[in-house]
Order: C-alpha cells, then sequence, then structure tokens
C-alpha cells in the first residue's frame, strides 16, 4: 500500500534533497587534499634522525667537523674537505714536512716508540691540538685504513687566485716566473714541482680546477715543505688562464717533446714566464699549446721515450734560473 514505509525494502524518506551516496563518492580523496608526501625522518622533530641533524648542524656552527671523533662520515673526504693522514711514519713525515695540521689523534693506552716520542715532541713545539682517541674512533676517522693507533686531519689547501702570483713577484721586484701544470695527475709530481719552483725561485705554481692533481697530503710531503713557501692557484680554464697571463705582459712557454726549440736556447727566460708542464706522455693539450708562444723540449738519448713532468720542470727551472742570474741588472 502506498505510504506503508513499513514495506518490505522501502527507504524511509527525509526531508534533505541530497542526491544517491553510492560507496565513499569521494570523500577520502577529499580529506588527504593538501597534506602532501610524508616528510623525511630528518625534518620530523620527534624522530631521532632530526636531532642528530640538529647535532651535526651546531657542531659545524661551532667550527667542528662531522667528521670528527666517532662522528658520521669520518676519515671521508671531498671536495673542500678536511684530509686524514694515518701511521706513524706518514704522520711523522708530514709534520717534519711542516704540512699545516688540524689535530692530531693518538690511541688510548698507545705503545710508545722512537717515532711517536718524535710526533709529541714536535706537537708540543708547534701547539698542535691533540687529542685520546678509542681504537674504534681512529677506524672511522681514517675511513678503515691502518692507523697503528695515531691519525693526523689535515686542514683543506687555502688555493690562491692567479693575481697573487704576480702580486708576489711585484714584491720581490722580480719578473714574474709561474709553473703551470697541464692535466698533471699524479700529486707527488705537483709536489715535486712545488719543490722545485721553490728551489729556482719561482713565484708559484698554476693548476687546473679539474682533472688534475690538487695539494693533497701526498703532494705536500714530497715537496718538502715547500708547499708552505709556494702559492698555488687554480684555474677553471687553463688556456683561458693562460690567455690572460699574456695580457698581463707574460710569456707563455709550454715544455714538450718536438718543440720549437731546445730549453738552452729559451728566449724568455729573463723576461715575465710561464712554463707549462704538461701530463707524462700525453704533453700539452691543444689547446693549451696553441695558446704558447713557444714551445721548447729537453733533448733526451733515444733510448729514454719522455721525462717524468717533475724532472722536466726541475731541468727548464734551473737553465731559467741560470739564464737570469747572468743576466745584466735592470734587464
Amino acid at each position: 500500500m502506498a505510504g506503508n514505509s513499513k514495506r518490505a525494502g522501502a527507504v524511509r524518506k527525509t526531508g534533505s534533497k541530497k542526491g544517491a551516496q553510492v560507496g565513499t563518492g569521494g570523500h577520502s580523496r577529499k580529506a588527504l587534499q593538501g597534506k602532501g608526501p610524508t616528510p623525511k625522518a630528518e625534518d620530523r622533530t620527534y624522530h631521532p634522525a632530526h636531532q642528530r641533524k640538529v647535532a651535526a648542524e651546531k657542531r659545524v656552527a661551532a667550527g667542528r667537523r662531522p667528521g670528527g671523533p666517532g662522528g658520521r662520515g669520518a676519515g671521508r673526504k671531498g671536495a673542500g674537505a678536511t684530509e686524514v693522514v694515518a701511521g706513524r711514519n706518514a704522520v711523522l713525515e708530514a709534520l717534519r714536512a711542516e704540512m699545516p695540521v688540524e689535530g692530531i689523534y693518538l690511541a688510548t693506552h698507545l705503545e710508545s716508540d722512537d717515532r711517536t716520542q718524535e710526533i709529541l715532541e714536535i706537537a708540543h713545539a708547534r701547539s698542535h691540538p691533540m687529542f685520546e682517541a678509542s681504537r674504534l674512533d681512529l677506524d672511522k676517522i681514517t675511513d678503515g685504513a691502518v692507523h697503528q693507533g695515531v691519525a693526523m686531519k689535515v686542514p683543506p689547501y687555502d688555493y690562491k687566485d692567479t693575481e697573487d702570483l704576480l702580486d708576489a713577484a711585484a714584491e720581490a721586484g722580480e719578473a714574474p716566473l709561474i709553473v703551470a701544470l697541464d692535466s698533471v695527475t699524479d700529486p707527488r709530481n705537483l709536489g715535486a714541482v712545488l719543490r722545485s719552483a721553490g728551489a729556482f725561485g719561482a713565484h708559484g705554481v698554476l693548476v687546473p680546477e679539474r682533472r688534475a692533481a690538487g695539494v693533497t697530503a701526498s703532494a705536500w710531503k714530497v715537496s718538502a715543505g715547500a708547499a708552505a713557501r709556494v702559492p698555488v692557484a687554480r684555474a677553471t680554464n687553463l688556456a683561458r688562464e693562460l690567455a690572460e697571463l699574456k695580457k698581463s705582459g707574460c710569456f707563455v712557454v709550454g715544455l714538450d717533446a718536438g718543440g720549437d726549440m731546445e730549453v738552452g736556447e729559451l728566449a724568455y727566460a729573463t723576461d715575465p714566464l710561464v712554463l707549462v708542464v704538461g701530463s707524462e706522455g700525453k704533453g700539452l693539450s691543444r689547446l693549451v699549446r696553441e695558446t704558447c708562444d713557444a714551445v721548447v723540449s729537453i733533448p733526451i738519448a733515444t733510448t729514454t721515450e719522455s721525462l717524468n713532468a717533475a724532472v722536466a720542470a726541475g731541468i727548464t727551472l734551473y737553465e731559467v734560473a741560470k739564464q737570469r742570474a747572468v743576466a745584466p741588472s735592470g734587464e
């Protein structure tokens, strides 16, 4: 009978005029709108990862690096990062070479010997900061390297601008003498070049920013302390930087096999000079070679294919120093 609400299957009517609502009707989607993705653990204030992040930021603000004893990332190296020297011999050699020190770490209950005794004597004499660390901490600091209970942190090298090298020559009242390295990737070669540059009066060394050796602990040790006296500048683009040096009045001379002249005939020795040394085997790159005013070679026996880059630099710097020594004053 019409209007009988008790009839089986009847739907009770209400005063509302809403349409049929089958299922969720999208209500769940609307409820989730605006919430966005789940935050990272380090961004959730209640999460331990957030607490570690805050602690790390406080250490950085206080001048301490996250790679300290027991810290995350200890012993890892990146661009401009602190470098770690591990082992008794390596640390002692680094100290003898007057390498800058950020901190020396000694294992608890370290068994002393002549090397550790000398390390302590040098560190005390130069007031280097020293810390006692557990073996586990040292493992983290050195990234698992063999440390023999001794490690040393070295601060990032302070590279100069090319203008600083020219300023050093001007302050000394001398014609600039700069050594540029083209794609020399072995830091030991860089260290040997620094040693020769210091011995023969060069005002600095110029290296490319990419695909080339930088002043690492290895380079510093091989330089035998010269890295503390001879500034090193970095160039984003070596060929372009050499062109700028030419505009500043410098002659650019490359060292390569099959050059225009032998090193003893170098005509620009007493002028403002940039000596460019190429990598062993590959020599000078095409763009750098095209930038050179001249390319000189070192006569060698036919049984020897090529000279080590550092050796070639040392021979040429000696020749330049010899010519400058006998040049009339004012030339």
